[in-house]
């Protein structure tokens, strides 16, 4: 088939008349089986950091090792934007990204087993670790953006949902063996891991043509069994459109929320958790019902609208902190796993519905640019829900944080319900299910 570029009834182009064979030389899902494997293992540095917590603190104090994640997180989410702007101009390509994001992120973990003092730690893990994990992440999430345009939801879905299982077996790993005596041990080893596997994940990855579209399905045509309320963006809105929107904003402050309830979460819950072994398996729990869930929110999504699925899982994601609070205060060990599990399906989930949401409401040719700067709010949430937090907690004890944490999805869920698809009239175009 000749290479040509069409246009559907929204306005979106294509580029149709390549297959992933021709571009690759193998089908594309191995696309995303590398992808994921390298976030999989990434995941670690996230997911697992709660579970090193409990040791950590015999070495430094719980401010300042929360203080540490916080710029982890700021780090993590903020090189995003970075990062998709120089890729969209061809300055980063996803191979290069990725290798270096894999140096880089190791280099965190070195540090933090061989850091004798936080300034070293500060720089090391947080600065250079975090900015090697998002660049991971950023990477990873864009390349599966750019291949499976016809079923981005559940591919983004499985490489997030990785990116949260990668902390099971590293959290109970460290409840079982991590100590002061064999950290630079274990954390080397785990370097040498995400070095390795990621770098290996990294190296095939590339980039299809602008608006590729498999030359197998008729983007115009293709059949779509999706909410009505999932429909396509009135047209492409640059970021400066998008933050004038008046959609933007609201959405920004969502991410932030549940950002700051579930980076909360992974990190207190191990402290707030008697008991090391206990404490990661509780961690366990919580990165696995992230993992889990992200993809059942990306289907159930499908069925009932990405803002309603949204809005559920931030209000479920508050309101488990109230059975955390139970649970620990009482030592129920069955109410914490019950509120773990429920937590992990709640904030964290937000993350897998992300990319729809951008491509839905600002338009898809914008959509990696639009992802990056509302993924950056997970920066402050990181601020306020471990680093500010940890002041409370020390000041306060730990029924205010959770019962603020608890506030913050709620509110969460109710500004969900101020998302519009901006420009949009109430009527205009039909439903692809609706056309004729």
């Amino acid at each position: 088939m000749q290479v040509r570029e069409v246009l559907d009834v929204y306005g979106r182009r294509y580029r149709i008349g390549e297959s992933d064979h021709e571009l690759l030389g193998r089908p594309r899902s191995r696309i995303a089986w590398l992808s994921g494997i390298a976030m999989l293992v990434t995941g670690t540095g996230q997911y697992g950091f709660g579970a090193l917590v409990p040791t950590l603190e015999q070495r430094w104090s719980l401010v300042e090792l929360c203080w540490a994640f916080a710029l982890w997180t700021a780090c993590q989410a903020g090189i995003a934007f970075p990062a998709a702007w120089l890729r969209e101009r061809g300055l980063l390509p996803p191979r290069n990204a990725v290798v270096l994001g894999a140096v880089l992120s190791a280099l965190g973990l070195l540090t933090l087993g061989f850091a004798e003092n936080l300034l070293v730690v500060y720089l090391g893990y947080s600065l250079t670790g975090g900015i090697g994990t998002g660049l991971v992440y950023a990477t990873c999430v864009g390349n599966v953006i750019r291949w499976f345009p016809d079923r981005v939801t559940g591919r983004i879905a499985l490489i997030t949902g990785a990116f949260a299982l990668g902390g099971v077996p590293f959290a109970l790993a460290a409840g079982v063996w991590f100590d002061l005596g064999n950290r630079a041990v274990f954390l080397s080893a785990a370097a040498l891991v995400v070095l390795v596997v990621v770098t290996a994940c990294g190296l095939p990855l590339r980039d299809p043509p602008r608006n590729w579209w498999p030359a197998d399905i008729d983007p115009r045509r293709r059949e779509t069994r999706t909410h009505r309320s999932n429909r396509p963006a009135i047209r492409h809105f640059k970021p400066g459109e998008a933050l004038r929107s008046g959609v933007l904003v609201p959405m920004y402050v969502t991410v932030v929320f549940a950002a700051a309830v579930s980076l909360f979460d992974l990190v207190f819950l191990a402290v707030f958790v008697d008991g090391t072994v206990f404490a990661a398996v509780a961690l366990a729990v919580l990165a696995a019902s992230a993992g889990a869930g992200r993809l059942l929110a990306g289907r159930i999504s499908e069925a009932i609208g990405r803002r309603l699925t949204l809005r559920l899982a931030m209000a479920t994601g508050g309101l488990a902190q109230l059975v955390l609070l139970f649970g620990g205060q009482r030592q129920d060990a069955v109410a914490l796993l019950i509120g773990a599990g429920v937590a992990g399906l709640g904030t964290s989930c937000c993350y897998s519905l992300l990319v729809g949401l951008v491509r839905e409401y600002f338009g898809e040719d914008t959509a990696p640019l639009n992802f990056a700067i509302i993924y950056s709010a997970k920066a402050l949430g990181g601020v306020v829900g471990v680093g500010l937090a940890s002041l409370v907690v020390v000041a306060h004890g730990y029924p205010s944080t959770f019962l603020t944490a608890a506030v913050l999805g709620v509110a969460g869920a109710a500004l969900g319900g101020r998302f519009g698809h901006p420009g949009r009239p109430a009527r205009l175009l039909p439903h692809p299910r609706e056309a004729s």
